[in-house]
């Protein structure tokens, strides 16, 4: 072939390369070293001559009979020509994977063109050393897919052929001379047609010529822009006109303390970085980064607008708004993993975590605004708080520290989780059980010690709270701070981060009080069990735990499960039994001829004992046939059996027993605490004021006319009515079935 000839070199023989193997085809195949990096490589090793029969428009040049013809056009072309001058052996039809367009899913040709390269592989150990100076998280992409790919470094192509983008700086002679123009200042010195006010993109730049120094004749800048990549890398120096000035300024920020990016840029901006910053100055140019993973559709397909399974980001933040969607990927998974996005996910989250925090804001403002309370008027005097405050205060300060640790270490859903927990106890918990101190009458010490109390955990979650949710913690912050304290900072995000008060944390207060809602969960649990509403007070419910709590926290678990009586007792046996019988699959092999004995001696056992056994030292042992038999739990089934008018809810730590029998007195009770439901649930439907004062009517039914009359205290009381009209009916009337029984009740605003 001339083209061959033309640069001497040998061509059409049989060379080695170890990418071919034997399990596909011949073992023998065709290459073109002007079209892909294996057969370059195999080209350079052997002095190949390089044939370029493709012109850049994907066209084949004058060389071939195809001369204009699209490459892929001429394929049949070429096999016509082989078979016309007997050289085709055969032409077969094979499926093989080849690159397409992942945009437009055009199919794509390897193509070598005269490049630019940067010589990194010169500085390899330099950007291996460097990059062990970063803190990756996760570690193990920093160790894993970026090392990999340090390791196995190749030269940057830096050079692209495009219209527009930053120009390569290099201007050529016609004699072959090369310069590298360093500054604005060097081109317009060695120029004479450079504009002051030069742009210096395409096509403008192209226009200015300089003076070559060899010879004297102009120098034109090379047709290449640089890589968009570099321009990404140099962005540290680049953004402050460095070295150029602001020398100070770029030195005080290099290198930063912190960036994130997604996963897909360990060979993009990550590396990009590092790359630059090694060469100029060796050094990383960031201390930590965050990867982030790539975020999918609910199915776990990567997001395209091809596909049409993309979310409008524009869509979805006026559905949900910008935090609610925020919080959904702060809280769904290690920053790290890919993310199915799902909408309902985003529901669940808005509603868990920031719908809790926003009714509970709701609710300190609204007793505020209706007893005129002014945060600033009062202090939080730690010394006169009672336990809940105190208790409350301790798991903000332990939020604090947890956040503040885990944000610190870079550990985002884990900060995330811990803001959570404590918004759900402030809310579920705290002002649950705290609302009655808000509806006393006057500004007595212990309303003013639960408004302070609130008021403070309230704060202390916008500011730690405010870089994850940074619209309604403001709103939060503004209402409540700058709305009473025109001297505090602008903004919640001007405030600095919540300081921990270390001797405001009492961790055994907070292990009690967990214990006590341990208690209070497995006791709910047991209700429901029994199909017996929370309104219907119980006579007794037995705990057996690691430690008995004091009166106090065995107040707040009878109060809060409607129990008469708490009772801590080391010995639940007397409402529990139990069943062992073998787990074949994990039996079998080990005693298989043993099996029918050992299922007799299980059934013969005390069931009690041997549980106590089974927990204390994690296995049964005993003896069949001259051989010892242990039992892990793996090895049982098991079966828990309960006496009758008892239900038994436990865990590794707790066990609770509820008792069911209800007597008249309490069956009465319930009763009465039903009607106080509906008459509180009427007076909302009705749209009364949480201050207003009724009058409650009743008619149609003798037995519950009996009931109100006998408690009308108690009743009036917790709904705060001024009368209660029997046999007659006035206001928002609604007909219910209570237990069972009919009747109607009614609801009026007492008028002053």
């Amino acid at each position: 072939m001339p083209l061959c000839e033309k640069q001497h070199k040998k061509a059409y023989y049989v060379v080695c390369a170890d990418y071919v193997t034997l399990t596909d085809g011949t073992g023998i195949v065709h290459i073109a070293p002007a079209f892909g990096e294996d057969d370059a490589n195999v080209g350079r090793k052997y002095n190949l001559p390089f044939v370029q029969l493709v012109d850049a428009k994907g066209n084949m040049t004058e060389e071939t009979p195809f001369a204009g013809t699209f490459v892929k056009d001429a394929d049949p072309m070429v096999l016509k020509d082989l078979k016309d001058r007997g050289l085709l052996l055969a032409a077969l039809n094979f499926e093989h994977s080849y690159p397409h367009c992942w945009r437009c899913g055009t199919p794509l040709i390897y193509y070598a063109r005269e490049s630019w390269f940067i010589r990194m592989t010169a500085v390899k150990e330099d950007l291996i050393r460097n990059n062990n100076t970063i803190n990756w998280v996760p570690d193990s992409i920093g160790k894993g897919r970026f090392g990999d790919w340090l390791e196995n470094i190749q030269d940057w192509g830096i050079s692209r052929n495009r219209y527009w983008g930053t120009p390569l700086n290099i201007w050529e002679c016609q004699c072959g001379h090369q310069h590298s123009i360093g500054s604005i200042e060097e081109l317009k010195s060695m120029s004479e047609n450079c504009p002051d006010d030069i742009e210096l993109h395409r096509p403008y730049i192209d226009a200015v010529n300089i003076k070559c120094p060899k010879c004297g004749k102009a120098m034109k800048r090379v047709p290449e822009v640089i890589d968009c990549w570099f321009d990404s890398g140099a962005m540290p120096f680049a953004q402050h006109h460095y070295p150029f000035e602001n020398k100070e300024l770029f030195e005080s920020q290099f290198p930063a303390q912190f960036i994130s990016e997604a996963v897909d840029q360990t060979r993009g901006w990550f590396y990009s970085l590092l790359a630059e910053s090694t060469l100029l100055f060796n050094k990383a140019p960031y201390e930590n980064v965050v990867v982030m993973g790539l975020v999918l559709d609910e199915n776990g397909q990567k997001m395209s607008k091809s596909k049409g399974n993309a979310v409008d980001p524009f869509d979805t933040l006026s559905a949900h708004g910008a935090d609610a969607i925020r919080w959904f990927f702060y809280t769904c998974s290690a920053p790290w993993l890919p993310k199915r996005y799902q909408d309902k996910a985003v529901t669940e989250g808005q509603r868990k975590f920031m719908g809790t925090l926003w009714n509970t804001y709701a609710f300190w403002v609204l007793y505020a605004n209706i007893d005129s309370f002014d945060a600033f008027r009062y202090s939080l005097e730690y010394d006169k708080l009672p336990v809940m405050d105190k208790w409350l205060l301790s798991k903000m300060n332990s939020m604090v520290k947890s956040v503040d640790g885990n944000l610190m270490n870079y550990q985002i859903p884990e900060a995330a989780r811990a803001l959570q927990e404590f918004v759900d106890d402030m809310s579920n918990w705290y002002v649950r059980r705290s609302r009655e101190r808000f509806w006393a009458k006057g500004m007595e010490q212990d309303k003013i010690n639960a408004y302070m109390t609130l008021y403070t955990a309230l704060v202390t979650v916008a500011k730690a709270a405010a870089p994850m949710i940074p619209f309604m913690t403001e709103q939060i912050y503004q209402n409540i701070v700058r709305n009473i304290d025109a001297d505090a900072p602008e903004s919640v995000h001007l405030c600095d981060f919540p300081e921990v008060r270390e001797e405001w944390i009492d961790t055994g207060l907070e292990s009690d009080m967990d214990e006590v809602l341990k208690a209070v969960v497995m006791g709910r649990a047991a209700r429901n069990t029994a199909n017996i509403k929370n309104r219907q007070p119980i006579a007794t419910m037995y705990v057996k735990a690691d430690h008995v709590l004091s009166e106090f926290y065995v107040k707040i678990i009878e109060e809060e499960l409607n129990v008469k009586k708490v009772e801590f007792t080391e010995d639940v046996r007397a409402f529990t039994s139990y069943t062992f019988k073998p787990q074949l699959k994990t039996l079998g092999p080990k005693y298989g001829r043993l099996l029918n004995a050992i299922r007799s001696t299980l059934a013969h056992i005390d069931g009690s004992k041997a549980m106590d056994v089974l927990n204390e030292k994690g296995s049964l042992s005993f003896e069949l046939e001259g051989q010892e038999v242990v039992l892990t739990k793996e090895d049982l089934l098991i079966d828990v059996a309960q006496k009758d008018g008892y239900v038994t809810e436990e865990d590794n730590y707790v066990t609770v027993v509820l008792d069911t029998n209800l007597t008249p007195q309490l069956i009465e009770e319930g009763f009465v605490r039903e009607l106080i439901s509906k008459v509180q649930t009427m007076r909302k439907e009705a749209g009364f004021e949480v201050m207003d004062h009724i009058t409650v009517y009743q008619d149609g039914n003798d037995r519950i006319a009996e009931l109100l009359k006998a408690h009308a205290d108690s009743i009036k009381s917790e709904v705060m009515a001024d009368r209660i009209c029997l046999g007659q009916m006035g206001g928002f009337a609604k007909d219910w079935n209570i237990n069972g029984e009919d009747v109607m009740l009614g609801v009026e605003k007492t008028m002053k």
